[in-house]
């Protein structure tokens, strides 16, 4: 890998949320369901999120990038049009200052993650606290438990393969910060999330594990529902914009999965064209030794095919390092939401059982219970609540990916240009040879 300080890569800021409706407000069952025909999945992810530029309010918003000084740069002539930044934001998260520990039984990395805040939330103004991967693990694991009707940010995997990647190696532990960070910053940004109680602590506390013995927390009556569904209730039918959102999803992760699998064999034969390019390249100046009318040229030649050497081993640095971390980082997206979209089925068939079971009643007209009533508003709850999820999911992606394949297009052209002006630079050699003939 080349040498000098890790790239940040650009992430979402926290936002304002004073005044904000309930996810309720206006809607209801039957908008939820509603709809003469059945779209496509793509026609109804395109007029929902496609075709127009999105304004959600509090929804994540990546804060403005640096250009590159690059003559060519993209990011310089182009500009993304979804900035927010004459919102208000008070909570500010980042994890930086990784550090190994080494201990009897084992050896691990912290991060130091920084808050700051003028929410009433928080007791003090900042707050400093280190914490490990398990820690992050902990806390999603508990905003899943307390907050199952939302999608919930993905963490990098926390396996890698023995011999193939140094998991306390510089570039590695770079990588984990970054996603990290951005995994509190996705939840910063989140209207819900961001307010919870398990996130609070993991921002403050001093003593995590103090909290962690305490045992498991107590659910949230959804989330109670959503473990104790009608055993053996199939599902009647999904809402078409649920199975449309269902379908996108499978479709979403396959496209990204053979992205990511063809992205690695190319890093990969890049990777192997270097070593041959390092090895290529001297022999023309050995060459040069012996042969005094050609000397400088073949020089030239060797510098050049140097120079093209450190372009590619920076090119092949940025792929791995920005490009497959995001594609990543969406494949686990599409898994999370799935989840919840399996909850969110598991909540309607637990309502549509409790409805069959008062039908099959003998009464002329039964009254519905309020655990019915109850489990409906369950339902709507994880409606509005994917829905607007989903809603900031598509915004966020739609803005991370451009800014990559932007950042991408930029990186390739700053790479062919060094090599370019690098097999330039030996016209003129090769030009003064033949004039002295």
């Amino acid at each position: 890998m080349s040498g000098g300080p890790p790239k940040a890569l650009p992430s979402t800021g926290p936002q304002s949320l004073r005044d904000m409706p309930h996810p309720l407000a206006g809607s209801s069952s039957e908008e939820a369901v509603g709809g003469d025909s059945t779209p496509s999945p793509d026609l109804l992810t395109a007029r929902s999120f496609g075709d127009k530029d999105l304004i959600l309010p509090n929804g994540g918003t990546p804060a403005g990038t640096a250009s590159p000084a690059s003559s060519s740069s993209l990011l310089n002539r182009l500009q993304l049009d979804d900035d927010m930044d004459g919102e208000t934001r008070d909570l500010f998260v980042t994890v930086d200052d990784p550090k190994k520990h080494v201990c009897t039984m084992e050896t691990y990395i912290t991060y130091r993650i920084t808050t700051k805040s003028t929410r009433v939330e928080f007791d003090l103004p900042e707050y400093s606290v280190r914490r490990r991967y398990q820690d992050f693990d902990w806390l999603r694991n508990k905003l899943e438990e307390s907050q199952p009707t939302h999608l919930i940010p993905p963490l990098p995997e926390k396996f890698v393969v023995k011999g193939v990647v140094d998991r306390f190696s510089e570039e590695f532990v770079e990588t984990r910060r970054k996603a990290l960070d951005k995994f509190l910053k996705r939840i910063t940004d989140h209207p819900v999330l961001s307010f919870n109680e398990h996130f609070n602590v993991f921002l403050t506390a001093k003593d995590l594990n103090a909290h962690k013995k305490q045992g498991m927390a107590l659910l949230t009556r959804v989330g109670e529902s959503v473990k104790h569904v009608a055993g053996g209730y199939k599902l009647r039918n999904r809402p078409l914009e649920f199975a449309a959102i269902g379908e996108y999803l499978d479709t979403f992760a396959l496209k990204l999965g053979t992205i990511d699998r063809i992205a690695q064999r190319i890093i990969k034969e890049e990777i192997e064209y270097l070593v041959e390019l390092r090895e290529y390249g001297p022999v023309y100046s050995t060459w040069s030794a012996l042969e005094a009318e050609l000397a400088e040229p073949l020089e030239g030649v060797s510098a050049c095919i140097g120079n093209c050497s450190t372009a590619l081993e920076e090119l092949t640095d940025d792929m791995t390092e920005d490009f497959l971390p995001v594609l990543r980082e969406y494949i686990l997206y599409s898994d999370s939401m799935k989840s919840v979209l399996k909850k969110r089925d598991q909540v309607q068939a637990e309502y549509e059982a409790k409805l069959e079971a008062v039908a099959l009643r003998k009464e002329e007209r039964p009254k519905v219970p309020a655990d019915v009533e109850k489990c409906q508003d369950r339902m709507e709850c994880f409606n509005a609540d994917l829905k607007a999820d989903m809603e900031r999911w598509q915004n966020n992606k739609r803005q991370d990916f451009r800014q990559l394949l932007m950042g991408m297009a930029d990186k390739n052209i700053q790479y062919y240009e060094k090599c370019l002006l690098a097999w330039e630079s030996i016209i003129p050699l090769l030009q003064e040879k033949q004039e002295a003939k």
